[in-house]
């Protein structure tokens, strides 16, 4: 192995091993005390890795002794840097938002957790790590998501997220074992399985089982109900980090698992009408919501069905290309949703006569998700345009960047206001900064990636392509201007929609449950009852025995 290899390799075990000797540090009361103030350390050596590995150097570390598996090309880097450095950013924020709370030292932790998981799927090549980096990046955040132990509300939303999530690595664990079943060789590296995917007798529960784990990580509807309470729920810093990096998890794993090579127009067109079905949805559930947090993640909710759509045409056309420039698209958002989080904090903390900066930056981000000319927002749109055609498809996205827009401009109503209404000084310096490089980066980074992505910057200075920006954002501003003046004929719908209904249709069960257990009281009076149940359990098994 010579000296190039030796620092591929060594990127990739440090983008791992960081964070994990930092919680090996924790072990230690005074170093766990002391841990919010390196959060910010943890994945930096993720970020190098990904400059390199975007600059046209392949990482890939294989030790089977070890049974480690690592690789990252250019899409995982793509979405491993800008998620390695907004989970720096919200480091520096979380250290000045715990200082002086209790349980800081137990953030820290699950913090720490979720961001090895978080990191760790886009460099996983085999179907175990990945599933273990999948786990890590969903079940530890729910120390995030309740880290009041006093907030009913984050109890709640905690409890709706875990249901959730273990919902989706029981589908993902399914559709992992038929993948792997579906292997000739016995290879459980990614590319294998993938490969081995379209000859697999269990190709379609294989598929349908992996999609469905992915789709509940991305909060595809009806399975998004635990994304607006869960964001609304989080502190700051973790909501930033859950919906612009985390939920990348999912779709990192659709560009990882679908298998672009084969044209699947069945499978493909069902994604499409899932991605689309959700990103309007969130757009209609959005804009009857007052916290700009819950508005921010119906707007998650809303963007990963865009993702999922274009997935679905690529998948449907078995267009390989669609990967990268789906990795584009995602990477513009965990920039813009991971900076306008901080954004709600910094403005929460901030006097009225000194927000004007801060509103105005959060409106070019805001407006950007809609595809705002010169934005990130515009670049991700003409990435995907190819993938998308000028069909149905083509013209459902250009509406929904319509929508986008219309919820956008809707939240900044709403941020501001959030703000105080008391004199106050500007915000501290340790929330401010990170919100401020943020943002930045959220301008700076898709100019900076569109040539990885295999996009010309010329392409998107044209005037057909500034036009092709600009009317979806003018039609949703007048939108916007209508929704105001009809603002209070909106229905009030609860953060979570149907999860909110499936409670109450919980609770209305239990009347169920209670008439079944008296029944069986009486039944177990009745001795035939005991010998029907033994009687119904022979044949059951003389059935099972004899075929």
């Amino acid at each position: 192995m010579n000296g190039a290899d030796t620092l591929e390799s060594g990127l990739l075990i440090a983008t791992l091993a960081t964070p994990l000797m930092l919680l090996l540090a924790c072990l230690w009361r005074r170093l766990r005390d002391s841990m919010p103030a390196l959060l910010v350390l943890a994945p930096l050596p993720g970020l190098a890795a990904a400059i390199l590995a975007i600059g046209g150097t392949p990482l890939a570390l294989d030790q089977p002794q070890l049974e480690i598996s690592l690789a990252l090309d250019v899409p995982g880097a793509i979405l491993l840097g800008v998620a390695a450095l907004l989970w720096s950013a919200a480091g520096v924020y979380a250290f000045t938002d715990l200082r002086g709370k209790a349980n800081s030292a137990r953030f820290a932790v699950c913090w720490l957790l979720t961001l090895t998981g978080s990191l760790g799927v886009f460099i996983a090549a085999d179907l175990l790590g990945f599933y273990l980096f999948f786990a890590l990046v969903s079940l530890p955040a729910y120390g995030l998501i309740v880290h009041d132990d006093d907030d009913q509300a984050a109890r709640r939303a905690g409890g709706v997220y875990m249901a959730f999530t273990v919902l989706g690595e029981a589908f993902l664990l399914l559709g992992f074992v038929l993948l792997a079943a579906g292997e000739p060789n016995g290879s459980v590296q990614i590319r294998d399985v993938v490969a081995a995917l379209s000859q697999s007798p269990w190709r379609g529960a294989a598929l349908g089982f992996t999609v469905a784990g992915f789709a509940l990580k991305m909060g595809a509807v009806p399975a998004h109900g635990w994304m607006p309470l869960t964001y609304a729920a989080a502190p700051i810093p973790a909501a930033s980090v859950l919906s612009g990096a985390a939920v990348k998890a999912g779709v990192i794993g659709l560009i990882r698992f679908l298998p672009f090579d084969t044209a699947m127009p069945g499978a493909g067109e069902t994604l499409v009408a899932l991605g689309f079905f959700s990103a309007f949805y969130g757009v209609a559930v959005g804009i009857t919501q007052a916290n700009p947090k819950t508005v921010l993640a119906y707007s998650s909710v809303s963007q990963m069905g865009v993702i999922a759509a274009v997935l679905g045409m690529g998948l449907a056309a078995g267009d390989q290309g669609v990967a990268l420039d789906t990795a584009f698209y995602a990477a513009t958002h965990v920039l813009a949703k991971g900076a306008l989080f901080l954004a709600v904090g910094v403005v929460a903390v901030t006097a009225a006569r000194r927000l004007r900066p801060t509103l105005l930056l959060a409106a070019v981000l805001a407006l950007g998700l809609g595809g705002l000319p010169l934005t990130g927002g515009a670049l991700a749109k003409l990435a995907v345009k190819a993938p998308l055609g000028d069909g149905a498809a083509g013209l459902l996205a250009n509406l929904s960047a319509v929508g986008t827009t219309l919820l956008m401009l809707h939240f900044l109503q709403r941020l501001a206001r959030t703000t105080p209404q008391t004199e106050q000084p500007a915000a501290p310096a340790g929330l401010a900064v990170p919100w401020q490089v943020m943002a930045l980066a959220s301008v700076a980074v898709p100019w900076m990636l569109y040539p990885f992505a295999g996009g010309h910057l010329a392409d998107a200075l044209t005037p057909g392509a500034l036009f092709d920006a600009l009317w979806p954002v003018l039609i949703g501003a007048a939108l916007a201007f209508v929704l105001r003046r009809w603002e209070n004929r909106l229905p009030h719908l609860p953060t979570g929609d149907i999860v909110g209904a499936a409670e109450t249709a919980f609770r209305a069960s239990y009347i169920i449950g209670g008439a079944s257990e008296r029944a069986d009281g009486l039944l177990r009076q009745w001795t035939m009852a005991g010998l029907s149940l033994l009687a119904i359990a022979l044949v059951l098994g003389a059935a099972s025995l004899f075929g």
